[in-house]
């Protein structure tokens, strides 16, 4: 599934090519042919994205909503554009440009309220102006759930996937299976401006890379990654290869229903921190009085009571 870097560049690039001008919209395929039939001479007013949603915003508070899910794809192409196939959902075009959508999860068209209520289910997504890192915080302080799976929930932070959580978990050193509640409000203060500086670097260069300057295969003398994801990585589908860093085999275990990927020397599990002893706690309040820790004494049933 294209990760929240992807659609911010998919709204992009559709600013760029139909922004502000009329576009001729149809649905070859039919699902889609009666919103399509609406909107067709319209202006493109605007494109967004929020996670790995895509809104293409029309006159009258109207907006196509996107979500391409596992199996969508958009092509771009220059006119003239040839026949669609049946398989084209959505196609927008110009005189100089058009789009083909196949395959989405969701495409619809919605209203401005129906927009909104989509962007208040999600969590802050590191790649929009003015969202609040804060507000996943607020979530991620107070839950038992591992990071690694806080990070792929997108109620609590939108965007990320499964190449992004993997990579900014090695980048920090943190065992992808603490709890988040565990985490230190420093920690995810520097995990969100990473995640929003790679994921602006993803929108610019339209692939993934995670690795720092001094650990690119120019700088170590290795080979480039060879995969059909592209991009230079430390951790993610490195299963069994040795660290970049410190040489440990990367492992892999299904965590989420995903794939997840982290070095055991890199990002070991914290050093548990040893519990008080009971007895240094808080004294235990009984009907006669406060005691310390211990067998709890019942004023009622006390030997000096039954005495009497």
């Amino acid at each position: 599934m294209p990760e929240g870097h992807t659609i911010h560049r998919l709204a992009q690039d559709h600013r760029e090519r139909f922004g502000g001008r009329p576009v001729r919209a149809s649905s070859p395929q039919g699902k889609f042919s009666d919103s399509a039939a609406l909107l067709d001479g319209s202006v493109l007013e605007t494109a967004e994205a929020h996670g790995k949603h895509l809104f293409l915003g029309f006159p009258r508070d109207e907006w196509i909503h996107i979500h391409l899910g596992l199996f969508g794809k958009v092509d771009f192409g220059d006119a003239p554009a040839p026949p669609p196939t049946d398989t084209v959902r959505l196609r927008l075009a110009n005189p100089e440009s058009y789009v083909d959508l196949r395959g989405p999860t969701t495409c619809a068209l919605i209203t401005d309220a129906e927009k909104q209520a989509v962007h208040a289910r999600l969590g802050p997504d590191p790649l929009r102006d003015g969202d609040d890192p804060d507000k996943a915080w607020r979530r991620i302080a107070r839950s038992r759930t591992t990071i690694a799976a806080l990070l792929m929930d997108q109620k609590v932070i939108a965007g990320v996937g499964n190449v992004y959580r993997a990579e900014v978990l090695f980048r920090h050193g943190i065992d992808p299976y603490r709890a988040g509640r565990d985490l230190t409000a420093g920690e995810w203060t520097a995990i969100w401006q990473d995640l929003a500086a790679l994921m602006r670097e993803g929108v610019r260069n339209n692939r993934i890379d995670t690795v720092r300057p001094e650990h690119t295969p120019e700088a170590m003398n290795r080979p480039p990654r060879v995969d059909d994801h592209g991009g230079e990585v430390y951790v993610y589908r490195r299963a069994n290869q040795p660290c970049h860093i410190c040489g440990t085999g990367i492992r892999t275990a299904d965590l989420a229903a995903r794939n997840l990927f982290w070095c055991p020397g890199c990002q070991p599990p914290p050093s548990p921190v040893p519990r008080p002893p009971r007895c240094a706690g808080r004294p235990r309040r009984s009907r006669g009085g406060l005691l310390p820790w211990g067998p709890r004494i019942d004023a009622t049933t006390s030997p000096a009571r039954r005495a009497h």
